[in-house]
């Protein structure tokens, strides 16, 4: 029997590649506007999720260029954008790495801060449903990221100890999530996220290619 109770996937930056859409989606905007948004202007907010962050990007694009962008306009332009860029695929490694779980039975879930509408409807346009038994997302919880709500409700729901699981994380504020629920860890930065803190971190790992069930089982091991 595998002494590895369960992996738990953030989603946004580790399965799919959402977060080069969405910085790129708005870093157009600003550009059309003659303002420039760069990496160190957004990599702070990663892995965090509030309702009124777009509002947010709206009006500091507003009080930079001095004019008065509409929010619903922006949104429904960025939304647009996004989608034209969004990668139709899971990132490197992960297709690979779910079919290894699957294979030696290992329990498996989702655990991101992003709302559920978005996280349930992009699981199954990748053809990633079956490989979940649960999904919880920032809509499940009282608390998101980096709060350790998400990882706890997601080991409850496996029936996992979180001392024997795994999450795989790209960022600073999912890393403690995960670390205060009392998971090891993997992180595999984004480019957009390499800035963060991720030294706690138990491994640090380029993609998830890289990883294999020995090395999950051996980390699930540690003290």
């Amino acid at each position: 029997m595998s002494s590895l109770a369960a992996v738990v996937f953030d989603f946004d930056g580790v399965i799919l590649d959402s977060e080069s859409a969405e910085f790129e989606s708005h870093r157009l905007i600003y550009e059309r506007h003659g303002v420039a948004l760069t990496p160190d202007d957004w990599c702070d907010q990663i892995g965090v999720w509030a309702e009124e962050d777009e509002q947010r990007w709206c009006t500091r694009l507003n009080e930079l260029c001095g004019s008065a962008m509409e929010y619903n306009a922006f949104k429904a332009e960025q939304h647009r954008l996004f989608r034209e860029r969004l990668a139709p695929e899971p990132m490197r490694g992960i297709r690979e790495l779910l079919d290894a779980l699957a294979l030696a039975e290992v329990p498996t879930a989702v655990a991101s801060t992003s709302p559920a509408r978005w996280v349930v409807s992009s699981v199954e346009r990748l053809g990633l449903s079956d490989r979940f038994r649960t999904i919880v997302s920032g809509t499940d919880v009282q608390r998101r990221k980096p709060a350790p709500d998400v990882y706890l409700e997601a080991a409850r729901r496996l029936g996992a100890d979180p001392r024997l699981s795994v999450a795989i994380e790209d960022s600073g504020p999912g890393i403690a999530s995960a670390t205060a629920a009392g998971m090891k860890t993997v992180a595999i930065p984004h480019w957009l996220t390499e800035r963060h803190d991720l030294r706690s971190a138990t491994l640090r790992l380029a993609h998830a290619g890289e990883l294999t069930i020995e090395m999950l089982e051996r980390l699930a091991c540690q003290p």
